[in-house]
């Protein structure tokens, strides 16, 4: 492998141009337009093949409304905490019922969620997920350390924590029959 590939910028690119295209709702076709560039040069570079000018990166920037330097360099997602005590709760006035918003799904997202139960021994090591892909964990019993390698958070039940997926992370278990619902954001 030659030392041109091994740091070609051209994954990362076509990662990044697929993903805010389609957050921002638009088609292969739409954003083509918008931008000025050939539809087969944006249908290439979304399938990481081809040798984009600068030129073209910054007219499908402009395009996505976006700074030229998001398609290089994708947002780094924020770890997020909220304990069971903390966020802002909503009462209702006819019930002893509240509620309170952990995390909108943004527009654009799928967004799968699923219930897990584990014991102390082993911790769960994931491998990272696709680009963008962000879990959200609340503990409803026992206790947790979950979050990327490197920044594993304590979570106790009520606790809500959201981190990046797309980089190695963790799931252990820190007192026997811990559960907990995990949420995952695919974009």
């Amino acid at each position: 492998m030659s030392k041109e590939s091994e740091t070609s910028p051209l994954p990362a690119i076509a990662a990044a141009l697929k993903r805010e295209r389609e957050q921002a709702g638009l088609s292969i076709s739409e954003l083509a337009r918008k931008a000025g560039v050939a539809k087969s040069t944006l249908s290439q570079l979304e399938a990481g093949v081809g040798n984009p000018s600068l030129e073209s990166l910054w007219a499908l920037a402009m395009g996505l409304n976006l700074p030229f330097s998001r398609l290089l360099d994708p947002p780094v997602v924020p770890v997020q905490v909220i304990r069971a005590s903390q966020g802002m709760a909503t009462r209702a006035t006819d019930a002893a019922y509240e509620a309170v918003l952990l995390s909108a799904c943004p527009p654009r997202v799928r967004r799968d969620i699923y219930r897990i139960d584990f014991e102390p021994g082993i911790s769960k090591i994931s491998l990272p997920h696709a680009a963008g892909t962000v879990e959200h964990v609340i503990v409803l019993s026992g206790r947790a350390s979950v979050g990327p390698d490197g920044k594993t958070i304590e979570l106790l039940p009520g606790d809500y924590a959201s981190y990046p997926a797309d980089t190695a992370h963790s799931y252990e278990a820190l007192e026997p029959n811990t559960r907990a619902i995990l949420m995952m954001d695919y974009t």
